[in-house]
C-alpha cells in the first residue's frame, strides 16, 4: 500500500498547519492515501498541536478513514481515507484551538458527503493566528456560497484565548458538483460596519473605546460614507472567559467583501487594538483587488474542486495561498495560474489567480 502513498512535505513553504487541512481534506475527498513529514516544521514548536489533531481525528471519523502517528507533538502522520459520510461530527480543540480552522479542513469534504451533515466545533472562537468567527460568518460564508452551495453557522457560545470553551455548530447538505466563481470587479466602497466586543469581566468602554478610534481612523482616508461599528457585551450565558476585540466589514457596490479585524489583550490599549482593525481593513481597500487577503487562501480548494474556470482578482500573494496552491496542483489535477494584474494605476498591486478546476463529483448523490 506504502507505494500509492502521497508523500507530503509538511515543512516545506508556509510550513505550518494549513499544508496539513490542504492536503488531509484533499486526500479524503480523492481517497488517497497520505504521508505528511516533517509537519510543522516551520513553527517554534513543530509537531501536532490539540488543534491540528482534533482536526485530523474529525476528518478521519467522518470518512472512517485510518490515522497513524496521530499524537500531539507528531511530526508525521499517515493517513488512509475511507468513504465520506454525513452526519453529526465533533471536533473538540480542549483548548482556544480554532474553530473556524477546524472548519476549514471539515467542510471541503462534508460538501460531497452522502447526506447532510451537522459539524459540531469546539474550541476558541476570536482566537489569535486564525480568522474570528465573525469573519467566518461575515466574509467567508457569503462569499464561499457562491461557489454554489449554503451552509448555516450557529455560535452557541464564544470562547477565548487561553481555555477557549467556545461552540459553533454548522449544518450543510451536500452538493453534486461545486460551480467555479468570478470574483474580479472590485466597485466601490458602499457601506462600512462591524462590532467591537467585551466579554467576561471587561468593561463595555473598551469597545466603545476600539470602535471610536477604528472609525477615526478609516475617516482618515473614507470621509463620505457612514461608519457603523456596534459596541457590544457578550451576555454572560453565550460566552467563556474574558476576551475583546474587533472586526470591520466594507461591502462594495458588487458585493465583495473585505475585513479588518483584530483582538484585545491585557496591556494593549484599546484605540490600538480599533486602530489595528482599520488599517487591516484599508490596507485590504487599497490593493484594487475583490477579495481581502485573509480570503485568498481559503478559496483555493474550492477553486480547485470546482467545475469550470475560476477567477478572482486579489492583492499580492500571500505565502498562505503559494502554499495552498502548490498542495492542490500537487493532489488534484487543477491547474492554477497567477499574473499581475495590468489594467490600473501604477499604485495598486492586483494579482489575477485562475484555476481550471477538476471538477470533482460526488458519486454519492
Amino acid at each position: 500500500m506504502d507505494g500509492d502513498r502521497v508523500e507530503i512535505d509538511g515543512g516545506v513553504m508556509e510550513g505550518g498547519g494549513q499544508i496539513l487541512r490542504v492536503s488531509t481534506a484533499l486526500s479524503c475527498l480523492l481517497g488517497l492515501p497520505l504521508r505528511v513529514r516533517r509537519i510543522r516544521a516551520g513553527r517554534s514548536q513543530p509537531g501536532l498541536r490539540p488543534q491540528h489533531l482534533s482536526g485530523l481525528e474529525m476528518i478521519r471519523d467522518l470518512c472512517d478513514g485510518q490515522l497513524d502517528g496521530g499524537e500531539i507533538g507528531s511530526t508525521e502522520i499517515t493517513f488512509t481515507p475511507g468513504k465520506i459520510k454525513g452526519g453529526t461530527h465533533i471536533a473538540d480543540t480542549k483548548t482556544a484551538g480554532s474553530v473556524c480552522l477546524l472548519l476549514q479542513v471539515a467542510m471541503p469534504c462534508v460538501l460531497f458527503a452522502a447526506s447532510p451533515s451537522e459539524l459540531r466545533l469546539k474550541g476558541g472562537t476570536n482566537a489569535e493566528m486564525a480568522p474570528q468567527i465573525d469573519y467566518t460568518v461575515l466574509v467567508f460564508k457569503p462569499i464561499i456560497e457562491k461557489f454554489n452551495f449554503t451552509f448555516d453557522c450557529d455560535i452557541k457560545r464564544r470562547g477565548y484565548y487561553p481555555q477557549g470553551g467556545g461552540e459553533v455548530i454548522v449544518r450543510m447538505s451536500p452538493v453534486k458538483q461545486l460551480s467555479p466563481i468570478n470574483l474580479t470587479e472590485r466597485g466601490t466602497v458602499t457601506k462600512i460596519h462591524g462590532r467591537a466586543f467585551v466579554a467576561g469581566a471587561l468593561p463595555i468602554k473598551l469597545a466603545k473605546d476600539m470602535a471610536s478610534a477604528a472609525v477615526r481612523c478609516i475617516r482618515k482616508e473614507i470621509r463620505d460614507l457612514y461608519i457603523n461599528i456596534q459596541p457590544v457585551r457578550e451576555p454572560d450565558n453565550q460566552a467563556l472567559g474574558t476576551g475583546s476585540g474587533i472586526i470591520i466589514v466594507a461591502e462594495t457596490s458588487t458585493g465583495c467583501l473585505f475585513a479588518g479585524s483584530s483582538l484585545g489583550k491585557r496591556g494593549k490599549n484599546s484605540d490600538r487594538v480599533g486602530i489595528e482593525a482599520a488599517e487591516m481593513l484599508l490596507g485590504n481597500l487599497r490593493h484594487g483587488g475583490a477579495v481581502d487577503d485573509y480570503l485568498q487562501d481559503q478559496l483555493i480548494i474550492f477553486m480547485a474542486l470546482a467545475n469550470g474556470v475560476s477567477r478572482v482578482k486579489s492583492g499580492p500573494i500571500t505565502l498562505h495561498t503559494q502554499t495552498a496552491i502548490h498542495f492542490a496542483e500537487q493532489l488534484t489535477k487543477a491547474k492554477f495560474t497567477v499574473t499581475k494584474s495590468e489594467d490600473e494605476d501604477s499604485t495598486k498591486d492586483a494579482y489575477f489567480i485562475e484555476c481550471q478546476g477538476m471538477g470533482m463529483i460526488n458519486s454519492n448523490l
